[in-house]
Formats: C-alpha cells, structure tokens, sequence
C-alpha cells in the first residue's frame, strides 16, 4: 500500500502535538517500507492498557480514542487523535507497559512500526530514524506539558 495518504495527513494536521518530519517523499515511502498499514473498524483496539507491546502508529485516517480504562466509576478519557497524529510513541523509548488504551471511535487505518522494524530502519538510515526520533520526542514533550497544565501526574 502506498503511504502518500498518511503522509498528507501529518502534513496537514494543524495541532500543537503535531508530527513534524521533514522527510522528502522519497524518504517517506522509504520509511514506509518498515511500517505495517492496519484497516481497523469501530471499536478495534489499538493499543491495550498495560500491554507491553513496542510499537508507535500514524493515523492516516478515521478517529482514534485514547483512554485509561482503570478509572473508577468509569473509563477516563485522554484524548481524540484525528488523521496525522502519532500514538504509542513511548514505544520507542522505553520498556514500560502501555500507560493507556487507544480505540477506533470510526473506522480507520493506522500504519504502525513495532520497535524492532524502528531498530532495522535506524542501522540502514540512521539520519532518518533520528530524525523520527526528534520529531516523536517533540510530540512527547508537548503532550507531557499539556498534562502538567490540566494537573494530571506525570507517573
């Protein structure tokens, strides 16, 4: 499957938690290449709460849910992530379980890379991963200060 249509959508999300990679299309289509593309239908789980799956995923198109299942007397929202936005991206740093759950609220398709298909894009095309790596890490950074200024704990 070609990857110009989720490459619109990063392109053309207008958010502060926006991914902003600088890649030519050629550089897209060859990060595509270790990425798997997901046709998910409403109510398809993404990603599970605790799971210790190490994969990040790009909507390219439909709505995403992103919610902590665990909150008494009912699920706490987090987020609703439109086309162009990245979800799991902590995958790629760290070791820990999934801090939340993300759902299809419509369908969708999601393109995600495990972080053992990150590993291999990095040892071919270095200067692309790190590249990925700032843009994921600046994704983080402003989502970590939109939770610090609604009082959500860190941890």
């Amino acid at each position: 499957m070609s990857i110009e249509n989720l490459t619109a959508a990063i392109q053309s999300l207008n958010a502060d938690d926006a991914l902003h990679l600088r890649y030519s299309p050629d550089e897209w289509r060859l990060m595509g290449s270790y990425m798997q593309r997901h046709v998910l239908r409403p109510g398809d789980t993404v990603i599970r709460f605790r799971d210790m799956d190490r994969s990040v995923y790009m909507i390219e198109s439909g709505t995403l849910q992103v919610y902590v299942p665990e909150s008494a007397p009912v699920r706490r929202p987090v987020a609703i992530l439109r086309p162009g936005s990245v979800v799991g991206e902590p995958a790629l740093f760290g070791d820990t379980p999934r801090m939340a759950q993300v759902e299809a609220m419509s369908a969708s398709v999601v393109w995600g890379m495990p972080r053992h298909r990150f590993d291999e894009f990095a040892a071919r095309q270095p200067e692309l991963a790190l590249e990925l790596l700032r843009a994921v890490g600046a994704v983080m950074a402003v989502r970590m200060r939109a939770n610090l200024d609604r009082g959500l704990p860190v941890a």
